[in-house]
This record gives structure tokens, sequence and C-alpha cells, in this order.
């Protein structure tokens, strides 16, 4: 096997992390009507069944950073995986468990919890084992794997109640629909026990031995050995300060710079759109309560293609051009759908201002934070780093899909001038200051090794 094919599977294995963050994400959604029905779910309980996942996602995200320095990249994966496969079957409520809300919130926090590890140790492995050149794309497939795991599961879910009257759809279908989640999750954890773990990690843990094997059969041996002197290098350079010291200005800056950029993906509006905007489908084509199916292919597609259209230019036009690039044409999108709503004009250009947004956001923002997030802290605080970034970007999540209807149903939204398109407007300016915030923060990472980043911030 070449060094190519090597790493390619080793990018496809770690990035099913993410394909298992877009599967459990999307799962919930597929079977929740059902589910409700099955309980008989109040609203306020409907929500927390529904979001409870997010909480997990948070603590998880918090804890990655001090598992991945305790116990490696690859073993914080496998223990993701482990913990996906015990929501996927719990969450199914077996035959021989007692039935209640409560126990199915408890499953689903574990699976928030595998999420919230996956979605801040993947993207950092894939660009710790990823050679400069390289990085860019490989960290992508995560983004890609994110976008592919929500349509696999859609379909998955989409089949299996199908097939199914809706009494047994209500009486067992949802527990199928969760109990699918069990194929993907057993397979990346079978596959993880076959990746090399992170050379860097190897490194910081005093393995250099190691770490020089598995860069020489990533890079080759002389492109390792160069490689392994600025890894040291880096190391050495630190040593001086044996605590880290992560409230120091430095640290704290770049840390600060890190959350700033993850957040503002969130605040972008993506999850708005991608939770609520069956309604203005609904409103711009006429499409029925049954078409759901048409909406959320047309949706899938669309961020799926632009994804493909990142993976193949982020290392090659740059991260700050492609993000220039998609917060125009979000902007764009956003204006359209914003003004069509203020004039009471709801249709085609509401229509085309969705999948405008959805597109650039695709190709920008969302598979580009992930880039930057793992490629611009520092070797020995990026765990850390990476992690407090992480979190904040899911509490920024939360933030969004709870505050989004709650402005959406407004007096002031409702009213004859804004007509309901004033969280658009809101969301422009958000993606208008991402524009500046990129420009005067975000250091331009093509083609740089993790080491070289360091310099860039320590100059």
């Amino acid at each position: 096997m070449n060094r190519t094919t090597y790493l390619l599977l080793i990018t496809i294995v770690s990035a099913l992390g993410g394909f298992l963050f877009g599967y459990d994400t999307g799962v919930i959604n597929g079977s929740q009507f059902f589910l409700s029905k099955y309980f008989d779910l109040s609203a306020t309980m409907k929500g927390w069944v529904v979001g409870s996942a997010l909480l997990g996602c948070l603590a998880g995200a918090l804890l990655a950073g001090i598992i991945n320095i305790k116990i490696g990249r690859k073993n914080a994966l496998i223990l993701s995986a482990v913990l996906f496969s015990i929501s996927a079957w719990g969450s199914g409520l077996p035959a021989f468990m007692p039935e209640s809300v409560s126990l199915l919130v408890v499953f689903r926090l574990i699976g928030g919890l595998g999420i919230g590890i996956a979605s801040m140790t993947s993207p950092m492995y894939i660009a710790e084992i990823a050679p400069a050149h390289k990085r860019g794309k490989l960290v992508t497939f995560y983004q890609l794997a994110i976008v592919i795991g929500f349509f696999v599961v859609f379909l998955a879910t989409y089949f299996i109640g199908k097939n199914l009257t809706e009494n047994e759809n209500i009486l067992f279908g949802w527990r199928w629909m969760f109990w699918s989640e069990l194929v993907p999750s057993i397979l990346f954890l079978i596959l993880l026990f076959f990746v090399p773990k992170s050379p860097r990690w190897l490194y910081l843990n005093n393995k250099p031995e190691k770490g020089l094997k598995i860069l020489t059969i990533i890079n080759g041996e002389k492109q390792a050995l160069i490689e392994q002197t600025a890894i040291l290098d880096s190391i050495n350079s630190n040593k001086t300060s044996k605590k880290i010291n992560y409230f120091s200005k430095p640290i704290i800056t770049i840390i600060l710079i890190g959350v700033v950029f993850s957040v503002l993906q969130q605040l972008t509006g993506i999850n708005a759109v991608l939770y609520y905007g069956a309604d203005i489908f609904e409103k711009a084509l006429g499409f029925g309560k049954d078409d759901v199916l048409l909406q959320q292919i047309l949706l899938a597609f669309v961020n799926l293609a632009f994804t493909f259209i990142a993976m193949f230019t982020v290392d090659k036009i740059g991260r700050k051009p492609l993000v220039y690039i998609g917060s125009v044409g979000m902007m764009a999108g956003f204006l359209m759908l914003g003004i069509s709503l203020q004039q009471q004009q709801i249709g085609v250009v509401s229509l085309i201002g969705i999948l405008l947004f959805i597109a650039s956001f695709a190709m920008s923002m969302g598979p580009v934070v992930w880039v930057v997030l793992s490629e611009i802290f520092p070797n020995r605080i990026r765990s850390v780093a990476f992690s407090v970034a992480v979190a904040a970007q899911w509490a920024a999540n939360y933030l969004v899909s709870q505050t989004f209807p709650m402005i959406t149903e407004s007096e002031v939204n409702m009213n004859s001038f804004w007509n309901g398109s004033l969280p658009y407007f809101i969301f422009t300016l958000f993606i208008g200051f991402t524009l500046f915030f990129v420009y005067k923060f975000i250091p331009e990472t093509k083609n740089k090794t993790l080491e070289e980043m360091e310099n860039i911030w320590k100059k």
C-alpha cells in the first residue's frame, strides 16, 4: 500500500467520527414524531428529549481536551465510538429495560458526550497526521462526513418508517431508527484499532521512536526527519515553563481568537435554516407536509456538492479566500430571503436565497472552521484550546437554536415593518463581522506545518 492510500484510509476512518456526529444528531429528527406519540410527550418534554444531547455535546467537548492529553487522540476516538454504540443501543430501549423518558434522555446525553469528544478529536487527529500541503483537504473530510451522516440517517429513518404503518412506527419503528446507528458506530470502533496514534502526541509524551516510525510511513524517511526536527524544536522551545499558564496574555489571545471564530460558525445562522427551514420551503414552493423528503434531499444535495468544492480548493486558494467568498454568498442569500419576507413576496427568490446561503456555508465556514481550528493552536496547548473552542461552538449552537424561534415569533419581528425577516438581517450582520474578524485576526495557514504556525504567533 502506498503512502497516499494509507493516509487516505486513516483519514476516512477518523472522519467516521464526523459521520456519527451527523448521524446521531439527525436520528432524533427522524424518530421524534413517533416516540413523542409513544410516550405522549408534552411540548416541553419533547423539546427536552430532542435537545438533551446538546448538553452532552457541550460536556463532551469540554472533557475532550483532558481526555486527549491523558490517553491520546486514537484512544479518545475509541471512547467516543463506545459512547456512540451505547447510546444507539440504549436509546431504542430494549424490551428487558424499564421504559421511561428519563432513561431515553440519559442515553441521548451519552450520545452527546460521544459527539462532543469526536467533534474535537477527529479533525485534530487528521491535522496531526496530515502533511502540510494536504492538511486542508484531509481535514475537510470531517465536514464532508458530517454532511453524509445527515443524509444517510435521513434515508435510513425514511425507509424504516416507510415500510411500517404509523402504529408500527409508534410501537417499535422509532427503536429501529436508533438501533440503525449501531452499524456505523461498531464499524468505527473496529476500524480505529487499525489506525496509528498521533505522532505529535507521541512526541509530547516522550515516545520519539514511535512518533518517527509513523511520520516515516506517512511522509517518507527524508520528510519524516525534517518534521521530527521541527516537532522537537517546538517542544524544546516550550520546556522553559513546565506548567502552562493558559491565562497568560499570549495564550489566552490565541484561544480567544479560536473561540470567536468557532462561535461565528453558528452565528451565521446555519442551524436556524437546517432546523426551521421547512416552513419557508412550504411557502416558497407550496410544498405540503408530505414533501419533507424532497426538501431535505434538495438541502442535502446542495450541502454535499459545495462541501466537495471546499475540499478541492482549500489547499489551492487558501482558507481565508474561501471564507471571504462564502461570507459574501451567505450575506447575499440571507438578504434575498430577508427582503422577500419583508416585502411579503415569498417565492422562488426566497428559495434561491436559502440555497445560496447553504451552498456558501458548505464551501466556507462549514469546513474551513474545522480546518483552521485544527491548525492554529500550538502543540502544547492544542488539546485544551481546541476543546474550549469546540465547547463554545456547541454553546452557540444551543443559543441560536433556542433564541431563533423566540425572535421569529416575537411581536417586533411579526409587525408590519419586518414581516418575519428580522432574524435573517441579524444573521447578515454577524456574517459581515465574520469577514472583518477573519481579515484582522485569522492567519492564512495554507501549506504551513503545524510548527510553522507557532512561529506566526510568535511574530
